[in-house]
């Protein structure tokens, strides 16, 4: 090419290339160009001024908005710097990949204020995203699957939020709050499937909202429960309404052996106390559609305490020796006291719609269990007649061992183990929806969850194709 040419041809390169450097692309999705121009004032950005989430993390302050570009990271975040903002700019192409080897996502350690929102999580040997010991923590718009044991995971965490975020493909649960009372959290318009449980929340309870959300194709649906396996037991008056529940009967799903145990069941109070189920929509389940059932705890380290303790909170009790060896109570039923369950549409259930069930007679008998019925709409129940007999408001009266329902042969009858791998294959979500204005959003310090409206909440549609 001619000297002249060459130097003309150099001039338009070096025009359209600040042309296009000063107008940011035509959508702002290039790192080059729409992140550094859109994002708030003093934002940190992946990769732009650190090159991993792990590095703006280390740099991060307090207050700080951690701005994260498109891509997939390899790697493990650990976050111990409080009230800081993890955000993605698009919830399904900012993925954080553990390829099956590195242990968590995120995991914030005993630090409060931390907000991570707007990405995924996949293939983690534990946990997608992962709260321990912290307060004011909230998880938006976050899509966690193939994770070796949780997909978003709050353990004796409180005054938090999970919202408008996708559990999938864990073999224990897609979404889980333990060891917390009172919790003061709320999960809200969440969606878990092909998973163990959709829920599972052992020893906690108290201002504990679950609402809106979908529970569909796990082993299990919701599964609220009690153990001495972990401490602030029992777990105990959760709120549980609103929710699409239907079709967990999945036996391709990862499982442990608890939610082989719980398998084909919707809302499935395990031990639990003192529960409120409103209006929600369950249907399609082999087993039961909302049932509150003791949970045999073998080899437990101790007993249930009593109602008397049932209001301590849990720092009260967590430095309580524990107890000895010698003293080991063998295998322990943790039993469903006084659970409301009310104005649920409950349908296609394959051994009965609503179900009330005990496994010792003599002290604990099923009326003394204190669960009521009512203004349910229901084909079947076990016992027979169970509104009836046991219902909300008023007296009831009956025989409760009419058609009184027969654990025994179904903890007897379990699903087999699938492979333990089985969370490594299981579907791809999916696209989920972004968080609005992700890009441009300045980061705001949160306090905790707002009130529930719980009145306000309806029995859902069912969904189209359901």
């Amino acid at each position: 090419m001619h000297t002249t040419a060459r130097r003309l041809l150099g001039v338009a390169i070096a025009f359209l290339a600040l042309t296009a450097a000063a107008c940011g692309g035509d959508d702002g999705d290039t790192a080059s160009g729409g992140t550094d121009g859109d994002a708030p004032e003093g934002a940190l950005l992946v990769p732009q001024d650190h090159e991993t989430i792990q590095a703006a993390v280390d740099a991060a302050e307090e207050g700080d908005l951690i701005l994260i570009d498109e891509g997939t990271y390899t790697e493990a975040v650990d976050v111990t710097t409080p009230d800081i903002t993890l955000r993605g700019v698009d919830r399904n192409t900012v993925i954080l990949d553990g390829g099956f080897e590195l242990e968590n996502g995120v995991r914030v350690l005993d630090t409060d204020g931390v907000v991570v929102e707007n990405m995924t999580a996949r293939n983690y040997t534990s946990n997608g995203f992962f709260w321990t010991g912290s307060d004011r923590y909230r998880g938006s718009y976050l899509t966690a699957y193939r994770n070796g044991d949780y997909g978003i995971y709050a353990f004796d965490a409180y005054h938090g939020q999970l919202d408008h975020s996708l559990g999938s493909g864990s073999p224990d649960a897609g979404f889980y709050i333990g060891e917390c009372y009172e919790c003061d959290a709320v999960i809200d318009t969440v969606v878990s499937e092909h998973n163990g449980l959709g829920y599972s929340g052992t020893n906690s309870g108290g201002d504990l909202y679950i609402v809106n959300s979908t529970f569909r194709d796990n082993r299990a649906g919701i599964v609220p429960n009690s153990g001495a396996y972990e401490l602030c037991y029992p777990g105990r008056r959760n709120t549980i309404v609103g929710n699409v529940v239907h079709s967990n009967n999945n036996d391709e799903a990862p499982a442990i052996d608890v939610a082989l145990l719980a398998q084909g069941n919707g809302i499935l109070i395990a031990g639990s106390v003192e529960n409120t189920v409103e209006r929600n929509l369950v249907y399609d389940h082999d087993r039961t559609g909302i049932a509150a059932v003791p949970f045999p705890e073998e080899d437990a380290n101790d007993v249930p305490p009593g109602p008397e303790e049932w209001d301590t909170p849990c720092e009260e009790v967590r430095d309580d020796p524990i107890p000895e060896e010698d003293a080991d109570p063998g295998t322990v039923l943790w039993h469903p006291y006084g659970n409301t369950i009310r104005d649920n549409v409950v349908e296609d259930s394959g051994l009965a719609d609503l179900v009330t069930a005990t496994l010792e007679e003599g002290d604990v008998t099923l009326e003394g269990l204190g669960n009521c019925y009512s203004g349910n709409t229901f084909s079947t129940t076990a016992p027979e007649d169970l509104e009836t007999i046991a219902p909300c408001d008023g007296e009831g009266g009956g025989d409760f061992s009419k058609g009184a329902f027969d654990l025994v042969p179904l903890i007897a009858d379990q699903a087999p183990a699938p492979p333990e791998d089985a969370w490594q294959t299981t579907p791809e979500p999916e696209d989920q929806e972004s968080m609005p204005d992700a890009r441009t959003a300045p980061a705001e310090r949160f306090e905790g969850p707002g009130p529930v409206d719980v009145d306000a909440i309806e029995v859902p549609e069912k969904p189209e194709g359901g």
